[in-house]
């Protein structure tokens, strides 16, 4: 096929053009990869229940993220090293979602750095952080996106440690020369692109500079120490996103880490609903993992989420075409998303909530 019409023609193709190494780095997930996999089935199990004799000649897919108008509740998900896909990296994606009116989430082990990211960006940007174990490593990157304009801080918590991806472990998989978390100093990026036998340098990385006493406490902590919204990623329950909510976060998003940390945990979808009821209205509910169509995302919606976040996909987009691929992407999901919210009878956003959904037996 000339022209990719979906993001699984996109998957395709980037598998044809990234090396083996990098592509199994961006596919791959962890253990037997089973949370991997239920990402995707998970969104088989909730049917679609059309409503007709409605007036759809006027569909509208926009909302509004902690004060930033989007034109589809579509963003891209934190993904390191987005110079793997393509030179241009992150400041490639930044234009793509920003031009086709969505969020980027830049991960901390940006392959760009934060300013060059916000200098591409005409749409809004969020940063992940990880709890490293220096505080003033989280404080100077926090400092940064202040005054580089971020709209918000992303904490992901569900990373004491990077889960053991075993294809990384086949392949040696390190990080290749010439591409580096642009946003992290020497001392803290020490030995993670070195390969070593039997374990990925990023999962010998994790364990040395990533802190897994992170708690309640400390996320009150980072709260206190900036004006912008802190949402908290790797939420799977109820309890956690009460408790994100009740030490200052001021949303979450839904995620098992695109099925790269514990293998078996439950599929993000089949979490949402959940997690959406105990945060009960008082920020917004993002969900990551397994969102390959906009009727994928038109379920999310249903579920209680407030916007989607995709990773993988992005990537592919760059790999195959840089900024026009990344933005093609995205522009199919938006246009997927509007075909279904119009063929499910719900025009707006609004329209959409779990009464358009029901569950497949068995």
């Amino acid at each position: 096929m000339d022209v990719p019409l979906t993001v699984a023609d996109y998957e395709l193709a980037a598998a044809e053009r990234l090396p083996p190494g990098v592509w199994d780095y961006i596919r791959g997930g962890s253990g037997e990869e089973q949370t991997l996999s239920a990402n995707r089935d998970a969104f088989a199990r909730h049917v679609l229940r059309p409503r007709f004799l409605v007036d759809v000649s006027e569909p509208d897919l926009s909302t509004v993220l902690l004060g930033a108008p989007l034109r589809a509740p579509i963003g891209v998900a934190p993904v390191a090293y987005h110079q793997l896909a393509h030179p241009e990296g992150e400041v490639a994606t930044a234009r793509a979602a920003g031009e086709a009116g969505q969020l980027l989430v830049v991960s901390v082990f940006a392959s760009r750095t934060l300013e060059e990211i916000a200098a591409a960006a005409p749409g809004p940007l969020w940063l992940q952080l990880y709890w490293f174990r220096r505080r003033e490593v989280v404080i100077g990157l926090v400092r940064r996106a202040e005054a580089a304009g971020y709209r918000a801080l992303v904490l992901t918590v569900d990373t004491p440690r990077v889960g053991r991806r075993l294809r990384d472990v086949r392949r040696g998989f390190a990080v290749p020369p010439g591409i580096v978390a642009a946003n992290l100093d020497a001392a803290v990026m020490a030995r993670a692109h070195e390969a070593v036998d039997g374990e990925s340098a990023l999962v010998r990385h994790s364990r040395e500079q990533f802190d897994p006493s992170l708690g309640p406490a400390d996320l009150a902590w980072l709260c206190a120490q900036t004006d912008l919204p802190v949402l908290v990623k790797g939420v799977l329950t109820g309890a956690d996103a009460e408790l994100a909510m009740a030490h200052g976060a001021a949303g979450v998003v839904v995620s098992n880490h695109g099925g790269r940390q514990l293998d078996g945990a439950v599929a993000s979808v089949d979490a949402l609903a959940e997690v959406a009821a105990a945060v009960g209205g008082r920020g917004p509910v993002l969900v990551d993992g397994g969102i390959r169509t906009g009727t994928d995302v038109l379920r999310a919606v249903a579920l209680g989420a407030s916007a989607v976040l995709v990773g993988r996909p992005a990537l592919w987009g760059l790999a195959v075409d840089g900024e026009p691929g990344a933005r093609a992407v995205l522009d199919i999901l938006a246009a997927e998303l509007e075909d279904a919210m119009v063929l499910s009878g719900r025009p707006r956003l609004s329209d959409v909530d779990s009464s358009l959904l029901a569950t497949r037996p068995g």
